[in-house]
């Protein structure tokens, strides 16, 4: 094995050493940070299966802002996230120093900045308000505020609609403000049918889908000959192969066969045929399994059922697997496509939305619960 330390991250959250197949979202991105308040991609929905990188691309989005100076402001969708995206933008504001209470005598966002205590605050209470007087600071450096809420589908309601009618206002208000959402497809589409603001269906969609195989094999190659290892043409094409597009897949490859490279930094093929077994038998236990865990009992024998096709299945041949009628098995066919575990490929057909989910179920990778 190389003694450079191992590049891949196969941990969930963790930003790779690339972000194969993503720069054109991202660069969408940066120019609407450019063009500032009412640029389209200010306000996104970042959409995609489990495991595809979506907490991954909020993170990227987020240090596209930073590098231009704006403020980023990172939540995850549990109870009382208002308050805290609030509490941070006081601390932001404190930091930055108030116009209510403050003078900035010089300085910039990145470095020290000089204030006089002397004026008293005017007391800020509500939400709007709060983020508000941030946004007033920044606007005298000439930045903004991004807000990312990851696992959107779990929000309150409630606290949902007031986020909505409250950046709606800054919006309108001509405010330096960006919110970017993730969460699952079906979730989220279900979250935004319901009753909340229309200003959020007016969301731009980030769709994030599985990585072509072709940039897959450059960007692998390409980390592979920066850290001193050396790979076959035909090996490289396997473990690509393997990988089947799913960015989290991607990492567990590359990091099971960095860790298999001998002295020399030479993969042989019985090293990469270790290392792709590994990565399956990883995302297994790390993904596979967490994501079965939260699904009911009949949740997992409707998955058991498609399991048992080698392709797409329909909603009919599953009833009659499991002994049920189409109306029931429809059901638990939206709850699995909620929770990001099976998606659409035509009238009436499901199939699975993560890689070797279908060998798993069978037995073939890892140990079905």
């Amino acid at each position: 094995m190389p003694a450079r330390r191992n590049p891949f991250r196969p941990t969930a959250g963790a930003t790779p050493p690339i972000l194969v197949g993503r720069h054109g979202l991202l660069e969408q991105y940066a120019e609407s940070i450019d063009d500032g308040p009412g640029a389209p991609w200010l306000l996104t929905l970042v959409t995609g299966a489990r495991g595809v990188g979506k907490t991954v691309m909020l993170t990227e989005l987020g240090d596209v802002a930073r590098a231009k100076g704006w403020v980023v402001i990172d939540e995850t969708a549990t109870s009382g996230v208002m308050e805290r995206i609030a509490a941070q933008a006081d601390r932001h504001r404190s930091e930055l120093g108030s116009p209510d209470r403050a003078r900035v005598v010089g300085g910039s966002i990145g470095s020290v900045i000089s204030i006089d205590l002397d004026t008293p605050e005017r007391p800020v209470k509500s939400w709007r308000q709060r983020v508000g007087a941030l946004l007033d600071v920044l606007a005298g450096h000439e930045t903004g505020l991004v807000v990312t809420i990851d696992e959107i589908h779990g929000m309150d309601t409630g606290e949902l609609a007031e986020l909505a009618a409250c950046v709606q206002h800054l919006i309108r208000d001509g405010r330096a403000i960006s919110l970017v959402m993730a969460g699952l497809p079906s979730a989220v589409n279900d979250l935004l049918n319901g009753d909340v603001s229309t200003f959020l269906r007016r969301a731009e969609r980030m769709q994030l889908d599985n990585v072509p195989l072709r940039m897959i094999a450059d960007s692998l190659k390409e980390i592979f000959e920066d850290g001193g290892l050396r790979i076959s043409e035909e090996d490289l094409a396997e473990a690509v192969a393997a990988t089947q597009g799913y960015p989290f897949m991607i990492q567990l490859v590359g990091y099971h066969l960095w860790r298999r490279a001998d002295d020399q930094g030479h993969l042989n093929h019985e090293a990469v045929t270790e290392g792709i077994e590994a990565a399956r038998q990883r995302l297994g236990t790390m993904v596979i399994a967490a994501a079965l865990a939260d699904l009911s009992r009949m949740d997992r024998t409707v998955l058991s059922a498609m399991a048992c096709t080698d392709g797409p299945s329909r909603t009919a041949d599953i009833a009659r697997a499991i002994g049920r009628d189409s109306k029931y098995v429809g059901v638990y066919r939206a709850r699995l496509m909620a929770a990001g575990m099976i998606r659409p490929v035509g009238h009436g057909q499901v199939d699975f939305a993560m890689p070797y989910l279908r060998e798993y179920l069978a037995g073939l990778v890892g140990l079905a619960d």
